[in-house]
């Protein structure tokens, strides 16, 4: 690390700028993968499956002038159920105490209903700066991009211009690939230079405030979200029941063991995960196993298990125990 790089609480130039920028989106709009790209580690999970993150995740991006949290938070959009709601609720108070909004809109997707509920749901924040992020630029031609740019910018205009808004729309329109790395470090200077004077929030080094057990629990998911059946990814809700030190092992040679439980909410389902002969259940621990070692620097048995909590999207009390 460069030495002007190392900013600490007690010493930072007057200039240097901290703040929060939060980023919404359709479900599958590439927030988390943004997230990912700009704190340059995996902070948030990814998957082409919709809805893929349940909570607000903040991930730190540290630079010589400022100390960026992104928030990454669930996709926006028309709830079906309970979880749905809550999920909804949770951006929206979200929103309400970040410095910028980035608004995710993927390049090779056509503005749709739901594009324009999430603007109307931003038009609730008339005093907040909102920047728009034409994401996945790599996968469409140059021409292609051209015409979503134009249409994001119609669609700035027709919901965020006017009295007590942006005069213009959206503070700022970039187009961005998070995979192929272009024009990421455009995206965080936009942010910055909407983001307060102020001191580091966090100390230097650290990229998110999440616990550990919640990104074991996302991990998992992760995993258990290949390749299952559409219907699937909204029932499964993973839970660590628990992580400790194995007893007796060697000097120099720990082992962690962790437990955790596969919520599904129905029979069929936990045979979906569990597979023929525990064939995908097998190869779910594998895949989650190598990303927990790495997050905890320590090498781990995974335990998992699945169970059967019927209906959970939509009781209070079982949303309540699987933390939402």
């Amino acid at each position: 690390m460069s030495k002007d790089a190392e900013i600490t609480f007690a010493e930072h130039d007057e200039n240097f700028r901290a703040g929060f920028a939060s980023f919404v989106g359709r479900p599958n709009a590439g927030k988390s993968t943004l997230t990912n790209a700009l704190v340059g580690a995996k902070v948030a999970i990814t998957s082409s499956k919709p809805q893929t993150t349940r909570h607000t995740i903040r991930g730190i991006v540290h630079r010589s002038d400022a100390q960026l949290v992104l928030v990454d938070t669930p996709g926006l959009h028309r709830p079906r159920t309970l979880l749905g709601q809550r999920l909804n609720d949770l951006v929206v108070d979200t929103l309400s105490e970040v410095d910028v909004v980035g608004f995710c809109l993927p390049a090779d997707q056509k503005i749709g209903p739901g594009d324009r509920f999430i603007a109307g749901q931003l038009t609730k924040l008339p005093h907040k700066p909102v920047v728009a992020l034409v994401t996945k630029t790599d996968t469409v031609p140059r021409d292609s991009l051209a015409e979503q740019l134009m249409a994001v910018d119609q669609l700035g205009r027709e919901h965020l211009a006017g009295e007590g808004k942006q005069a213009d729309g959206f503070a700022a329109i970039i187009p961005v690939s998070a995979v192929a790395g272009e024009q990421t470090d455009v995206v965080a200077d936009e942010l910055v230079s909407m983001m307060p004077l102020s001191p580091p929030l966090y100390p230097e080094g650290e990229l998110t405030d999440e616990p550990e057990a919640v990104m074991v629990a996302e991990l998992v998911r992760e995993a258990a979200l290949e390749d299952v059946r559409d219907e699937l990814p909204h029932s499964i809700a993973v839970v660590v029941d628990e992580m400790i030190p194995r007893e007796g092992r060697p000097e120099g040679r720990p082992l962690l063991d962790v437990h955790v439980s596969i919520h599904v909410e129905r029979d069929s389902q936990k045979a979906i995960i569990i597979g023929r002969a525990g064939s995908r259940l097998r190869a779910i621990g594998t895949a989650a196993r190598e990303g927990i070692s790495k997050l905890l620097g320590t090498p781990v048995y995974l335990d998992l298990h699945v169970k059967v909590t019927k209906d959970w999207q939509r009781d209070a009390k079982k949303l309540g125990r699987l933390g939402f």
